[in-house]
């Protein structure tokens, strides 16, 4: 089987060649761009594609595949709602995904935008290279005995609701699916509960109909005063204009943030400075009690293994006819 994968980054093509030995029958090659209707052309030849969370895997482009005779979408990543299920299941694409590959990578960055942003630690940062020693600005609060609310408790919620439990933290969460494994030390609450109670409030949801914009004016008027707000999950699940204007009414204690909804491979590739400067994006910078990281929630050298053990696992699936429980149906 011969296997295009689309916007390769160094890392993604060290990690992928370091297990390809295991799977002789599959052929790999890589490209730089990513997956979308002007790229997909490239797929001449290919009987496979492995694209991304920021493709753009929409209707054209899964005509154009489905033109190059591409049998296999192989989604190195967890999400999928980028992919037009409908018009794949129609071309007889069949479409493969990591459903987790390293819940512990994401929840402990979870964790650490947290930290960061109570105790404003890039801030201090900042001072002391200015040889500021000063503590000015820098205080920030105990999470121990303090209310941690976890909103979707699937493997990365869950890890998250361990690591608030570590901390001494009471912890509430709110999912439609509770999690038999939480059920010593997790009380499950209605979503407006969460909200008003919360000290911490972590989003570990899907983006769904159901979850767009969660975050949004009204949740946020729900929240308490001095709340911190951590998203590592997906950008659109919280309304990025609401939230700003909810900084500006010093709801926030802190916001950590390592997705965003203008979101593509990089939210500052191929922008110009004017574009830039009017994005949503860099204005939630310009608050100091804002850290954005550049989705490395799960760059850790374990997770960048899970994904390519499975992805190629799910390609060797998908070689020998086998059911998966990683098909996207």
């Amino acid at each position: 089987m011969k296997i295009l994968f689309y916007d390769t980054k160094n890392y993604d093509k060290e990690s992928f060649e370091a297990i390809r030995e295991n799977y002789p029958e599959i052929c790999l090659d890589y490209t730089k761009s990513d997956l979308d209707p002007r790229t997909a052309v490239l797929s001449e030849g290919f009987d496979a594609v492995c694209a991304f969370v920021s493709s753009d895997v929409g209707t054209q482009t899964l005509d154009i595949l489905h033109e190059k005779k591409v049998r296999l979408l192989l989604m190195r990543c967890a999400g999928f709602n980028n992919v037009d299920l409908d018009t794949a299941k129609k071309h007889g694409i069949r479409v493969m995904r990591v459903p987790g590959y390293s819940p512990e990578a994401v929840a402990e960055h979870a964790m650490a935008l947290a930290l960061a942003s109570n105790r404003r630690l890039y801030k201090a940062y900042n001072k002391v290279r200015e040889n500021d020693f000063s503590l000015s600005g820098l205080m920030g609060f105990n999470f121990f005995e303090k209310t941690a609310g976890i909103i979707g408790t699937g493997k990365i919620g869950a890890a998250m609701c361990r690591i608030c439990r570590g901390f001494g933290m009471k912890v509430i969460a709110y999912d439609v699916y509770q999690n038999d494994s939480l059920k010593d030390f997790v009380e499950y609450v209605s979503l407006e509960q969460l909200l008003s109670e919360s000290d911490l409030i972590s989003l570990h949801c899907p983006l769904m109909d159901s979850t767009y914009h969660l975050i949004n004016i009204e949740t946020i008027r729900q929240m308490k005063d001095g709340v911190i707000l951590v998203n590592t999950s997906r950008g659109a699940l919280v309304k990025t204009n609401d939230l700003i204007e909810g900084i500006r009414m010093h709801k926030f204690a802190g916001v950590g943030l390592d997705v965003y909804e203008e979101e593509t491979n990089n939210v500052f590739e191929d922008r110009s400075d004017e574009i830039l400067e009017h994005s949503t994006t860099a204005r939630l910078l310009s608050f100091p009690n804002v850290m954005i990281t550049s989705h490395q929630g799960f760059f850790t050298k374990e997770a960048l293994e899970a994904i390519a053990n499975t992805t190629l696992q799910n390609a060797s699936d998908f070689i020998e006819g086998k059911d998966s429980p990683n098909d996207v149906k």
